[in-house]
């Protein structure tokens, strides 16, 4: 008959002291998060019978960590997705409980989001943002940084030297993607005839910025006679994007292709409807109304950022940058964290 497994089988599959898996045990002294999953990871892989009751005083004595989330515009449908997305993240990760605070910042006013992030900072031990690249921006960046409150920059990285990483898309790929879609399948693109025209909400927003450069430098390199018109800037205003994408319509009978690259796509939608004339057309983000407008041909691409694999991502990398500060690990380096983009047609959606 096999004997149990005992603590020092525990130890010797983890590769720590007895009194290290004593202390995971019983609660006894201290033990660093990743040691004691180590620990209890051990302990299940080889059937300690204790497993389960170290699990549990882990999650027993882990404090309850706070993250903030300062997200765009309340009423936009892609971000009170993203809201519920980071909340559940929040919610069911284990063991380190955290939860998720969640606001809103109908501004993009510089200034404006950062006395938000200031606010949001000051109740949460870490912070992840979406917002436009601005010194304001970056100077409560830093003031939380020299807090020990990390901030992740979330959909549009920012260039805060303190802020602690990137989660979000890759926009050079996502542009380069939006022209190489553009380039084989608009009318006339085949013969490298035609323009092209291309939106973005502020450039401020740098991943929207870069979504643009990708764009133009792909089309320059593989499609160099479709000329790609000025870009449009339209503020994240449906109103303004609306007016533009009529008189871009208007004024380009040979428009070939559109790349929405973000900001007011419900007014560009309203427009290509209101179009006689049909204009391959690629935008951003599976909302409802994104939606229907594939089903009725309206638009014929979607790229997507898949909000559950973000989300998740954030709420992880928030809790690991906690922890090496406690440890008393060098601040972290800012680092990426690039998920891949979902992309959708009228048939896969």
């Amino acid at each position: 008959m096999s004997r149990r497994p005992t603590i020092s089988a525990v130890a010797a599959a983890a590769g720590v002291s007895t009194a290290t898996v004593d202390r995971v045990l019983n609660s006894r002294l201290p033990v660093r998060e990743a040691t004691a999953m180590r620990v209890i990871a051990a302990a299940e892989r080889i059937g300690y019978h204790a497993a389960g009751l170290m699990r549990d005083r882990l999650r027993e004595r882990a404090p309850l960590r706070t993250l903030g989330f300062c997200l765009q515009k309340r009423s936009d449908p892609f971000y009170q997705a993203f809201a519920r997305e980071v909340s559940a993240a929040a919610a069911r990760h284990a063991p380190q409980p955290c939860v998720a605070v969640v606001e809103f910042i109908d501004e993009i006013e510089p200034a404006a989001i950062a006395r938000r992030l200031e606010s949001v900072g000051a109740v949460s031990d870490a912070v992840a943002v979406v917002a436009v690249d601005h010194p304001h921006v970056t100077s409560a960046i830093e003031a939380l940084a020299l807090q020990r409150k990390p901030v992740f920059t979330l959909l549009s990285d920012l260039s805060a030297p303190s802020r602690a990483g990137y989660v979000g898309v890759d926009a050079r790929q996502s542009g380069r993607t939006a022209a190489w879609v553009i380039s084989r399948m608009a009318r006339g693109a085949d013969r490298g005839t035609g323009e092209v025209g291309v939106f973005v909400g502020s450039h401020r927003y740098l991943g929207q910025e870069t979504c643009e450069i990708a764009f133009r430098s792909y089309l320059r390199e593989h499609a160099p006679k479709l000329r790609v018109l000025e870009t449009r800037v339209n503020l994240e205003d449906e109103r303004l994007a609306h007016e533009a994408a009529q008189e871009l319509l208007a004024r380009h009978p040979a428009l070939t292709g559109l790349y929405v690259a973000g900001g007011g796509v419900p007014g560009i939608l309203r427009a290509l409807r209101e179009h006689r004339r049909h204009v391959f057309t690629v935008c951003t983000e599976l909302t409802a109304e994104r939606r229907q407008a594939l089903i009725d041909g309206v638009i014929d691409i979607v790229l997507g950022t898949p909000l559950p694999r973000v989300a998740g991502t954030a709420v992880a990398m928030m809790l690991r940058a906690l922890e090496q500060l406690e440890a008393g690990a060098a601040p972290m380096v800012a680092a990426h964290y690039p998920q891949p983009f979902d992309l959708y047609t009228p048939e896969n959606i």
